[in-house]
């Protein structure tokens, strides 16, 4: 994500208190504190959603993108069609890379949510910032104690919610193994975007991404020979609202807030996409996870909340 623009109340001299002439702690933007909300109600809303839709997993993920480029597209030819044709090679090239990734983090997690339940799929695909520490450490990126600490906590409670799964159903287990897969694939795409957006704005580079997304993901269902038309109107109206809250107003959201609420507390946020979904599966699905899956959720969300911790204090 590209570092915000300072404006002029940025630049300006701090405010300082009367009684310590220490720098006054400004209140947070309550329009981008709902914006947050907002965009943290349609995330939590994308796994109950893909896994009530009467369609194929893969078909999903693949109009999903197509509505996303359907709907991004014109925008971005009208407004940054000189960028796009200037894109270097480099960018271009990693920026389809990252394409290839969202579409294999897609192909990942969307059939992990019919093997195990919204609650186990949600918080193992949500450790992409455990995955992301991890490939930062082998190009030789350290981080702080704290992020180690968290890393560890989270992966304790991976494997305790994974355990869980297991006394389940292998079936189970396969879906949380999927979803893992899944936030390791997002977290390349996340390194690779950032790369990317140091030369490119996030309007052209989006675009190049979920256009090869669409197509990487059209190829898989050819392949995998699943039907991407044939089902319900009711269906194609849930995939709709899937590109509408999940992409439109989650993710976009997110981006547009993180410019003023910083990157800690929109990252620790999200982390509420977990129990989110999982109220949202039980309420209108009737998915209420075992006993033993809600305390391996909670030491997984903690782990990630230190990680943020821990990413704020370097």
């Amino acid at each position: 994500m590209p570092a915000a623009r300072p404006d002029t109340a940025a630049t300006a001299a701090p405010v300082t208190t009367a009684s310590s002439g220490l720098p006054a702690r400004q209140p947070l933007p309550t329009v981008d504190l709902v914006l947050l909300a907002v965009s943290i109600g349609g995330i939590s809303l994308s796994a109950p959603l893909i896994s009530a839709t009467a369609a194929p997993a893969l078909a999903i993920a693949f109009w999903r993108n197509v509505m996303s480029v359907g709907v991004l597209g014109p925008y971005a030819l009208l407004r940054h069609r000189a960028e796009l044709r200037a894109i270097g090679r480099r960018a271009l090239l990693l920026a389809m890379a990252a394409g290839a990734l969202l579409a294999l983090h897609f192909a990942l997690w969307m059939p992990s949510l019919r093997m195990t339940s919204v609650a186990s799929a949600t918080a193992l695909v949500t450790t992409t910032p455990l995955w992301t520490i991890l490939l930062m450490r082998l190009f030789g990126v350290r981080a702080p104690r704290m992020v180690w600490l968290g890393t560890a906590v989270a992966f304790a409670g991976v494997l305790v919610l994974t355990g869980v799964d297991l006394s389940l159903s292998p079936r189970a287990l396969l879906g949380d193994s999927l979803a893992l897969g899944a936030g390791l694939a997002a977290a390349g795409y996340m390194l690779l975007g950032a790369e990317v957006r140091k030369t490119v704005s996030t309007t052209a580079y989006t675009l190049v991404c979920y256009a090869t997304c669409g197509l990487v993901l059209l190829g898989v269902c050819l392949v995998a020979g699943s039907p991407l038309s044939g089902w319900s109107a009711g269906a194609w109206w849930q995939i709709f609202l899937l590109m509408v809250s999940a992409q439109l107003l989650g993710h976009s959201l997110s981006n547009r807030v993180v410019r003023t609420l910083g990157p800690s507390i929109t990252s620790t946020a999200i982390l509420l996409e977990t129990p989110g979904a999982a109220l949202i599966a039980a309420l209108w699905l009737g998915q209420w996870p075992p006993a033993a899956a809600y305390p391996a959720v909670g030491v997984i969300l903690l782990g990630l909340v230190l990680v943020a911790r821990g990413g704020r204090a370097r």
